[in-house]
């Protein structure tokens, strides 16, 4: 069980179970199980939120900061959020889960050997604060990343230490490139936060770490009202994280807390990474997926085509 294996959770501790109107019957269920279990637990829900990356209500936040463990299954993402970050500082072990679903806890990603997840994810994280470029390649579009002096984020899906945070179902391992170094354009042909799976591609181009445009997704595209936001300020649309999937149990629906865990894909996200070592404080948190990419760090090519080298 999650809350006895991935978070050991202890009979002198207590759970906040945070979570909102369209999520409520996952959250249900953890608190349900704490209690069955025989632990202090706690149910907070609040309305969904707009977008991924905005702040839950005050008195959430406040919540999360007096709780041993913070889960918080919520249809918008409230990962890279100071709520987050000052829960986790506070000591609280944080889980974020974004968009859950019933099923999803049933079968793939959340399923997978947590042990063997584990041991893949630090061992890229440490790749990813060794390497100080990242090159993504795919289709023939190419995006350079600038990693220099930032340090890689493990999401192991095993949160047993005071302060550890991530998100469940995961395995990713990820990293704040720095803002104004990435240049370039990407293929995103998997899922995008707003939309889910694409049927067809988005081609993001950047500047100086900044979107100028996204091929379907701007003004006259299918995409224009759900990627609005990244073009309502500089900040929104600023690259803020490249992630690795290391999870070989997470399959492609449509929904980014599993498609990013998927093993051999990444990442690419825009708008708020203060949470990880990034600068952008922005209005949103939007990732995009990299089906069968190649990836280099530092000039090595360490995924072809979507194999691990």
């Amino acid at each position: 069980m999650i809350l006895e294996t991935n978070l050991a959770l202890r009979a002198d501790e207590t759970l906040l179970v945070v979570t909102d109107d369209a999520t409520y019957e996952v959250g249900l269920l953890f608190y349900t199980a704490a209690r069955t279990l025989g632990r202090s637990a706690l149910l907070m829900q609040m309305p969904e939120g707009r977008v991924s990356g905005e702040e839950p209500p005050a008195a959430v936040a406040a919540a999360m900061k007096a709780a041993d463990v913070a889960l918080c299954p919520t249809a918008k993402s409230i990962t890279h959020t100071n709520a987050r970050i000052a829960a986790a500082q506070a000591g609280t072990r944080v889980v974020t889960m974004p968009s859950i679903t019933m099923d999803m806890l049933r079968d793939g990603a959340a399923c997978a050997d947590y042990a063997q997840v584990e041991r893949i994810t630090h061992a890229l994280t440490e790749r990813l604060t060794k390497a100080r470029t990242a090159r993504i390649e795919k289709g023939g579009h190419v995006l350079t990343l600038d990693l220099a002096d930032r340090n890689g984020v493990a999401s192991p899906g095993v949160y047993r230490e005071p302060g550890a945070s991530g998100n469940f179902p995961s395995g990713e391992a990820y990293i704040a490139p720095v803002e104004k170094g990435a240049s370039g354009t990407v293929l995103i042909d998997g899922s995008m936060v707003g939309i889910g799976l694409l049927p067809q591609p988005l081609v993001a181009h950047l500047e100086q770490g900044c979107l100028t445009h996204i091929e379907g997704g701007n003004a006259d595209g299918p995409y224009a009202d759900q990627l609005s936001v990244l073009f309502d300020r500089p900040e929104n649309g600023t690259i803020a994280e490249l992630g690795i999937g290391t999870n070989e149990c997470a399959k492609l629906c449509g929904i980014i807390l599993e498609d990013e865990k998927i093993y051999g894909t990444v990442h690419v996200a825009f708008g708020t990474n203060t949470s990880f070592g990034g600068t952008t404080k922005a209005d949103c948190h939007l990732d995009g997926i990299v089906l069968a990419p190649t990836l280099y760090l530092d000039d090595e090519c360490i995924i072809r085509d979507g194999e691990f080298q």
